[in-house]
């Protein structure tokens, strides 16, 4: 470990030599001398750097402006620095004006928003009465993006937010008068769709409808939005309006077929890139193992954010203007403050207080704040969730800080693609977590650099998201016979039947129509659990709030939360009420949730057997339950008290993904009865560590169990589900991809250095056993026997089969690690970034 001095709990990266001489004016250098200035003094053998790529810069390639474009718009166009817009920009504008769907997928910062800006805004110069609908998922772009409308379009456009901080009195006025109304798909759902009537006027006039960012629409959310979408369209139909939809993604694959799936109508995609690219710097980073050890003796890497915030701090020191891409929300605030105490114990109290952090949950007028401080240098750096991902324009950053995996490559290229000063080489540098897959991508670059980013994944049939859709599209409107091949067709029509014999829809000569009183009320995010509130007890002022989902593991009573930089302990959780009340306390400790996880088969779907493995796909239902806390000491992990929680269990159906080993698999992998828990164990997480390589998922979003004897199996068992109503479609690509996935499951574990497991390779931040029992070298010899009954079976097509398991739960002595959200640590944005 590189000798240094530690100061609140991080070990500085170069505490004894100084970062910049005191007499000289500091400077931020190119991304390659940046990140030799990190490491200078490392000792080879400590050096945590596994890799470095270099992009290499790219020019541009512009395009002369459309005819149809006015002089006035130019001359705004001008003014603001844009001489001649980019060939990518110019074909999608062109088709968009044409009245094409299209997409615009390219970089991060290629000016996607000049796509959709030219044909909109000359369609609202040409007719004062056409309207724009423009949807953000995060209400930093949309913030962003209103203020660069509202510099370029004439004083009629008016152009205004209409979210969930947009107060009761201006509603009104928004739906009267604005031209170019910024929103986003919860406000549309609940707020826009249900009242129609209301916004009649602006409905028959919407000429564009924007979806920026789309790519941040997958999972179950996508298939949410994706039905939102069709309401809009059925809805602005009915009205008279057929409006074009102009989408901005990030660099995905296939961008045509997502957004054509998002959408419901065919969507022509732009790809080619026209806009110049700096050169940049991308390290792979990986903190070393210390003499300290955690659970069970397992040896302890120095943290990502430990790491992460030496990073800032020398970065900031270094006058580079730096954004550190944190997991969770208590993560951001620890690695700012720590950065902050980095600062100041080398007496630079002044660059402290340019460090700061930024996630959802904060109330509106302190990311207004932190916002316009980013923007304009007051700050210099910022520890900040996936919150400042998407979209905001952050002109002049030096550096990327990514500290973990943020979930797919095409997040982590959106992340790392937010540095990058006019054509001044940039640095990122990729910080791995001691978790198996960021250990796996550490040391294997081509994983990185060598593999084309995702597809999004949508499953717009799924039940859990159709079947509510419906009901809220005939509480619009009677859904007619001909509009549910929007739906989905024949699935719709399956669907549609199942409500009516519910009693939810009721069956007209003229459509099907809502049964139930008020409006449905459906969440498009998830589970529908409320988002809680925080509140200070001895004020009663609100410091922010936190997603219903997470409520249980992370705000139960006695529970640490962090709100920028200051640290509260839970009073008193009242989950009926959705209100945690906390003081101020500063202990010396952090707390970790314990629950028990119960798992029943419904049906199996898919199987294939293997010989003396099989492995199935099918639905499950699963019962979550926290049932207590740990205290920690910050630092080394160790447990220091564990206390009871009653709180209410949680039921989940979702679609899962399962493997048997009958007893000749047992014995072929040389693990005995007392071994065998402990090893299929190892193999659950490490499993589900490295499925995100492939499933375009997170680990928070996935759950799992094994068992050495399953009661619905009656075999060894080990199960990985999807931690959403009704799946997610992860499962699936699991079982599709069995073979790659588990045979770099093996290979991270069998490569780990650790001698018994770690969380590098076995071990679980939010294993519900308390990562016990494990097996590192029993997981290995179970792995080989899997790939070697993969590798004997020949490569048929998945067998169908019919085989429905009556859905009771059971409860046995199984091991899981959840699926429960580590604050906003999803791929999706985070939901209090947004309005609801």
């Amino acid at each position: 470990m590189r000798a240094g001095v530690t100061v609140g709990g991080v070990t500085s990266l170069h505490p004894a030599r100084p970062v910049v001489d005191a007499g000289a004016e500091p400077r931020a250098l190119p991304g390659d001398e940046l990140l030799e200035s990190l490491l200078a003094g490392t000792a080879e053998d400590e050096d945590p750097v596994t890799h470095v790529h270099r992009l290499a810069a790219r020019p541009s390639r512009v395009a002369a402006w459309p005819d149809w474009v006015g002089a006035e718009l130019r001359d705004r166009l001008t003014a603001r620095g844009v001489v001649a817009p980019f060939s990518h920009q110019v074909a999608a504008a062109e088709l968009a004006r044409g009245g094409a769907h299209v997409v615009v997928a390219t970089g991060t910062a290629s000016g996607k928003s000049l796509a959709y800006q030219l044909p909109a805004l000359t369609a609202l110069a040409e007719d004062d009465r056409a309207c724009v609908l423009y949807l953000a998922p995060t209400k930093a772009l949309a913030r962003d993006q209103l203020a660069s409308v509202a510099a370029l379009a004439g004083p009629s456009v008016r152009p205004t937010a209409y979210d969930g901080d947009t107060p009761a009195e201006e509603r009104e006025w928004v739906r009267r008068h604005s031209r170019w109304i910024v929103t986003n798909p919860d406000m549309l759902h609940r707020g826009i769709l249900p009242a129609h009537q209301k916004w009649s006027s602006t409905l028959r006039r919407v000429a564009y409808v924007v979806i920026d960012e789309c790519h941040a629409y997958r999972g179950v959310f996508g298939s949410h939005v994706g039905h939102v979408l069709r309401r809009l369209r059925r809805v602005c139909r009915r009205y008279g309006a057929e409006p074009v939809f102009v989408l901005a993604s990030a660099t995905v694959a296939d961008p045509a077929a997502a957004a054509t799936r998002l959408v419901g109508a065919e969507v022509t995609a732009v790809t080619e890139d026209g806009s110049p690219r700096p050169g940049a710097t991308f390290a792979l980073w990986e903190p070393p193992l210390t003499e300290r050890t955690g659970e069970h003796g397992a040896p302890l890497r120095r943290s990502a954010a430990a790491d992460a915030a030496g990073l800032l701090a020398d970065l900031v020191q270094r006058d580079a203007r730096t954004l550190a891409f944190v997991r969770s929300r208590r993560g951001a605030e620890n690695v700012a403050e720590q950065a902050r105490a980095i600062l100041r114990s080398r007496g630079r109290s002044d660059l402290a207080a340019k460090v700061d952090s930024y996630r959802g949950g904060y109330l509106p007028e302190e990311r207004r704040e932190l916002e316009r401080a980013l923007s304009t240098g007051q700050l210099l750096g910022v520890a900040t969730t996936n919150a400042l991902e998407l979209g905001i324009d952050i002109a002049g950053l030096d550096a990327v800080v990514l500290a973990g995996y943020p979930g797919t490559l095409a997040s982590m290229w959106q992340q790392a693609g937010r540095a990058g000063r006019a054509q001044r080489e940039s640095l990122v540098v990729f910080v791995a977590r001691d978790d198996p897959l960021d250990h796996y991508l550490a040391h294997h670059p081509r994983a990185v650099f060598g593999r084309p980013v995702e597809a999004t994944v949508t499953d717009p049939a799924n039940p859990y998201v159709l079947g509510p859709q419906l009901c809220c599209a005939a509480a619009e409107l009677p859904l007619r016979p001909e509009e549910l091949a929007d739906f989905g067709g024949p699935v719709a029509e399956a669907q549609v039947a199942e409500l009516v014999a519910a009693g939810q829809l009721r069956a007209r000569p003229t459509g099907w129509y809502w049964a139930g009183r008020g409006r449905p009320d459906v969440d498009i995010r998830g589970s529908g659990a409320a988002p809680v509130s925080i509140i200070e007890r001895d004020t009663g002022r609100l410091l922010g709030t936190v997603d219903g989902d997470a409520s249980h593991a992370t705000v139960h009573t006695g529970a640490l939360y962090v709100h920028r930089g200051d640290t509260f302990v839970v009073d008193e959780f009242d989950d009926e009420d959705a209100c945690a009340v906390v003081h101020a306390e500063s202990p010396e400790w952090t707390t970790v949730a314990r629950d028990t996880v119960d798992l029943s088969i419904v049906s199996i779907e898919r199987t294939r057997r293997l010989g003396a493995v099989t492995a199935h796909t099918g639905v499950v239902d699963v019962t979550n339950q926290v049932v207590a806390y740990q205290r920690r000491r910050l630092g080394t992990g160790e447990v220091l008290a564990e206390f009871p929680l009653d709180l209410p269990p949680r039921q989940l159906r979702t679609r899962a993904v399962w493997l048997t080993l009958d007893e000749r698999a047992v014995g072929r992998a040389d693990v005995d009865d007392a071994a065998l828990p402990g090893s299929l164990h190892a193999a659950e997480h490490a499993s589900i560590g490295i499925l995100p390589l492939l499933a375009t998922c997170d680990r928070w979003d996935l759950g799992g169990i094994s068992t050495a004897l399953h009661p619905d199996t009656g075999a060894a068992t080990i199960v990985v589900y999807d931690g959403h109503p009704g799946g997610a479609g992860f499962a699936e690509r699991g079982y599709a991809v069995l073979r790659e996935w588990l045979q770099a499951t093996r290979a991270t574990v069998a490569s780990c250095e650790c001698e018994s497991g770690c969380p590098s390779c076995v071990q679980s931040p939010k294993c519900g056993n308390g990562n016990d029992p494990l097996d590192k070298r029993g997981a290995v010899r179970v792995l080989d026997v899997v790939l070697d009954e993969l590798a004997a079976a020949p490569e048929l097509p998945a067998e169908d089969v019919a085989v429905t398991r009556p859905p009771a739960p059971f409860a046995t002595t199984v091991t899981q690690e959840t699926a429960e959200p580590a604050d906003d640590a999803r791929q999706a944005p985070d939901p209090d970034d947004l309005v609801f």
